[in-house]
């Protein structure tokens, strides 16, 4: 689940490559034949010592860190169980350290991720597992086919979860000091989980950065909404297929605030003479409204004229597909913030529902490459805009200072980047632009 402040999996990363570092928990940790890791013997902590824990060691670190979590009610049963697995491992810090990103454009991600083998997963799961999902809707209100887009997105129901120990990089993380607090908070929770009984230290394999389960929820998602839909006692989300739907539908109606009975994407058709500006996630209004600027769906029909509120989403700009957001789209960008993911995400639960394929733009939509979208970023951090992080990432705060921008250039502000734009900031002349493809939305 990505609501959240860790990084994306390797195997489902959104708009990221990531560079690999060397981790120790291969050598730390050995699978059995159940599926389960054994602790082996574990190289000396560091001698340096993190500067955010006023010159403590780890593992005078790591005591105070068990004195927490037996003041927050674990028990020292659980501690003793866990305490093999807690062990610092520098790989996974370098590799949380060592993060560096590469742009994706929407329509190839969801092209890839949104197959059509997922979408068929995706309904199989739903007919196979008809109870749970049926369970989970009327306790919930959440649909199958958004549970069932965000299991196959995040671990092809389950086929995968991630095969690192969760303790030792939960742990480490923790440590470290980029983002210790938070790391502090899941640990403790990781320990919770192991204390009622949900899942044993050598079942707790997941993502490098800490997630767990099919749905992969970090510990203290796991902890707060985890439920026990199968009966057994426990709250598995790594082996059984009815905790993951109870748990996840919990997760995006109460954690997410899911509205029961509304709609979350429809895809719309945009004319060219739209005011662009109005296309933001920021903008909200009645369907009627959209209606009178000449959106409609793709196939011409016109929207309802009533007073159901949305927002239009431009992935790609005007070229590119155009979406209809509603509230429920919330859910998705706080469950990743990423926008191509949550956009993915999305059209892959209206596609599993059994909405049509969406239309491809009839030419290239060109995508300014990651070093110039940082640089783009710098520009307009030096002219007084709040990008957020500059990273190459095209994340809400960019795209809205680009649309500021563009409105002051005289541009389209449709919030995509273009070489033109980029040329207007470095304060070159005016770039040739390539012929406009005209989208078929």
């Amino acid at each position: 689940m990505r609501s959240r402040f860790c990084s994306l999996r390797t195997t489902f990363a959104i708009i990221a490559t990531w560079i690999a570092f060397g981790s120790a928990a291969s050598a730390q940790f050995a699978p059995a034949p159940d599926g389960t890791v054994a602790p082996r013997p574990v190289r000396t902590p560091p001698a340096r010592t993190a500067a955010c824990h006023n010159g403590q060691s780890f593992a005078q670190f790591l005591a105070e860190l068990k004195q927490r979590a037996v003041a927050e009610g674990v028990s020292q049963r659980a501690i003793a169980e866990a305490s093999p697995y807690l062990t610092y491992d520098q790989g996974i810090v370098n590799r949380d350290r060592g993060q560096r990103v590469f742009g994706q454009i929407f329509t190839e991600f969801a092209g890839r991720m949104a197959a059509n083998y997922r979408m068929q997963n995706g309904q199989q799961h739903i007919r196979t597992y008809a109870a749970a999902f049926a369970r989970a809707e009327k306790e919930y209100g959440v649909p199958p086919a958004v549970i069932a887009a965000f299991w196959g997105l995040e671990s092809d129901f389950g086929a995968n979860m991630g095969n690192l120990p969760v303790l030792p990089s939960l742990v480490s993380l923790a440590y470290d000091c980029r983002r210790s607090e938070r790391f502090q908070n899941e640990t403790v929770a990781a320990l919770k989980v192991i204390d009622r009984g949900d899942l044993a230290p050598s079942e707790m394999l997941g993502s490098w950065a800490g997630e767990l389960g099919q749905t992969q929820f970090l510990p203290t998602h796991y902890v707060t909404y985890a439920v026990d839909y199968d009966g057994d006692g426990r709250r598995n989300l790594l082996h059984s297929a009815p905790d993951v739907i109870g748990s996840t539908a919990n997760y995006i109606a109460t954690g997410l605030k899911w509205r029961r009975g509304e709609p979350w994407l429809e895809e719309i058709r945009v004319p060219q003479s739209f005011p662009f500006e109005q296309a933001d996630l920021t903008v909200k209004a009645p369907r009627s409204k959209w209606n009178g600027l000449g959106v409609t769906y793709p196939d011409g029909r016109p929207l309802p004229n009533d007073a159901l509120e949305a927002s239009v989403l431009l992935p790609m700009g005007r070229n590119g597909p155009a979406f209809l957001a509603y509230a429920n789209f919330g859910a998705y960008t706080e469950w990743n913030n990423s926008l191509i993911y949550s956009t993915t995400a999305a059209y892959l639960a209206t596609r599993i529902a059994g909405a049509p394929p969406m239309r491809r733009p009839a030419g290239a939509v060109a995508q300014l490459p990651f070093n110039e979208i940082k640089e783009l970023q710098q520009l307009l951090t030096r002219a007084g805009y709040d990008v957020g992080k500059v990273d190459g990432v095209l994340g809400q705060q960019s795209r809205t200072a680009i649309k500021e921008m563009q409105l002051k250039f005289g541009l389209p502000a449709d919030s995509w980047p273009t070489a033109e734009l980029l040329a207007r900031m470095r304060g070159a002349p005016r770039a040739q632009a390539a012929p406009a493809a005209t989208a078929t939305r």
